[in-house]
């Protein structure tokens, strides 16, 4: 029995000694556990400082590289602007050699009438001499036919017959040759006079061109303005769309947003607007269909202030407050490139400048030209602008010389009042200059095109080339076909056809060349 108790005792010693080693060993891996979740703690704070670290050195060369790419564009530009200004200023003392030029040839001008005077008188007395020499010519012709009878035998029609022939083919001859000795005359004295005059005109109207485009950038104050333009569910800019007429385009551009549209008044609108929204602060579609009302009450007062500038930079006064508005309204329109206000008030300036010359009522002309794109300002497609020009200058109670004036700007008046045919080359000058507007490519070729094609057909011309960008072409015709006096006669005809058939800036040199080779060979 005591060694049963004992033997038991013995037992339960074991265990408990089990027991322990085993908790002993489980508090020692505890305690290791414990260990290395505080080294990797450790690990992980140490590796997280060196990231930041380096993070924070790599931003800093990032940012000394983008301070140092800034600084160089900044010097790029510098440069620019500097040549720039420097280029600016040897043209305008370019400008101010040539107007002092101008006024030196103003007594040359004066002198050259005087010489026409004389050549008119010169003129009439060689009409006179050869109106005796026709007398003489009669009689001379009249004795030819008596001979002609008695030696040839003929009747007096076969005879008359064959000196109507000789006669007419010398005639020819005479003729051309005339007509080319006169008309290089008169050309050289026309071309003398108007020179001076549309000289004068042109340099006395020195106008900025703006180029115009269909899109308008406006600036936003950061980039969750975006978000607050689009609202919930995007019915603010739907709204905004709807209402406006224009196309809103939100993309990657920082502080920017993009206005797009054809029609710039309506796009000029949406930008007042837009501007006042985001100003404000407060967009949602009441307060957008309130602001763009407010901003077209602006435009029109904009408009007719800008309107009212160029009509006093003008010298014009008493005009119609509608018609102030309207002319304003160009300042945000184009054509080809061209600033319609700007192209308006040139032509104002030149026109006038013509009128001056020409002793022609100078405000009246002014006021013609500056109204002469007027129907651009209506928008109206259903007729042309100069006809719906001409529509409001007659509704607005403008003089019925300028209605005619604004209805005929684009055709060349044949037999018209004077201040139609200032207003048409005012209007052409100011478009016709170099810079003032864009020419397409396609444009150029069916020009040059259309010229070679007009050449071509007439009878005796084997090639046609256009050269010097359309202002000369060279016809090559065929000798045995065309003689010298046929060579003047087809470029006479081609000016004329090309005059009236094809728009072009400035003037076509039309060069006829005829040749004739013999050859053989010896042998």
């Amino acid at each position: 029995m005591a060694a049963t108790e004992t033997a038991i005792f013995i037992l339960a010693i074991l265990v408990l000694l089990v027991v322990a080693f085993i908790f002993g060993q489980i508090y020692a891996t505890k305690i290791s556990v414990a260990k290395r979740i505080r080294e990797a703690d450790a690990e992980s704070k140490k590796i997280k400082q060196t990231a930041v670290a380096d993070a924070d050195s790599l931003k800093k060369e990032k940012l000394i590289e983008v301070q140092d790419e800034w600084y160089r564009k900044r010097q790029e530009f510098d440069d620019q602007t500097k040549n720039t200004r420097v280029q600016i200023k040897g043209e305008q003392d370019d400008l101010l050699k040539k107007e002092r030029g101008i006024e030196q040839k103003a007594d040359v001008i004066a002198r050259k009438e005087k010489e026409i005077t004389q050549m008119e008188a010169q003129a009439l007395l060689r009409k006179q001499e050869a109106d005796k020499k026709n007398e003489q010519l009669d009689g001379i012709i009249k004795m030819q036919n008596e001979r002609l009878e008695s030696i040839a035998r003929l009747t007096t029609e076969e005879a008359k017959k064959l000196l109507m022939e000789n006669m007419m083919e010398q005639a020819k001859v005479a003729v051309a040759q005339r007509i080319r000795e006169m008309k290089e005359v008169a050309e050289t004295q026309a071309k003398e006079q108007a020179k001076q005059v549309l000289i004068q005109a042109v340099c006395r109207a020195n106008v900025a061109q703006v180029v115009e485009s269909t899109v308008t950038a406006v600036k936003l104050p950061s980039n969750e303005m975006k978000g607050r333009i689009i609202g919930r569910e995007g019915r603010n800019i739907r709204t905004f769309e709807s209402i406006s007429g224009c196309e809103v385009l939100i993309d990657d551009t920082p502080n920017t947003i993009v206005l797009s549209g054809f029609d710039p008044v309506r796009r000029e609108i949406a930008r007042m607007a837009l501007e006042s929204l985001v100003t404000d602060g407060r967009i949602h579609p009441g307060r957008i269909e309130d602001v763009l009302e407010k901003a077209r009450r602006d435009f029109d007062e904009t408009a007719t202030s800008f309107g009212e500038q160029a009509l006093f930079d003008a010298g014009i006064h008493g005009a119609n407050i509608e018609l102030s508005k309207l002319l304003g309204q160009l300042k945000y329109r184009s054509l080809h490139g061209q600033n319609l206000l700007q192209h308006s008030i040139e032509t104002a300036a030149i026109a006038g400048a013509m009128a001056a010359e020409l002793g022609v009522d100078v405000q009246l002309t002014k006021r013609a030209a500056i109204f002469h794109d007027i129907g651009y300002a209506a928008n109206r497609s259903d007729q042309p602008h100069a006809v719906v020009g001409a529509e409001l200058a007659r509704k607005y109670g403008e003089h019925n010389i300028i209605q005619q004036a604004i209805l005929f700007h684009h055709e060349e008046p044949m037999i018209a009042h004077p201040i139609n045919v200032i207003v048409f080359v005012a209007n052409q000058l100011s478009k016709a200059r170099p810079g003032a507007q864009r020419d397409t490519l396609q444009m150029y070729i069916q020009r040059l095109q259309k010229i070679e094609t007009i050449a071509l057909s007439f009878q005796g011309v084997k090639a046609a080339y256009a050269v010097a960008a359309g202002r000369e072409i060279r016809i090559m015709i065929d000798a045995l076909i065309a003689d010298d006096t046929r060579a003047l006669q087809i470029a006479d005809e081609i000016a004329h056809r090309i005059e009236s058939e094809v728009e072009y800036p400035g003037q076509v040199k039309i060069t006829v060349i005829r040749e004739f080779r013999a050859m053989d060979m010896a042998k």
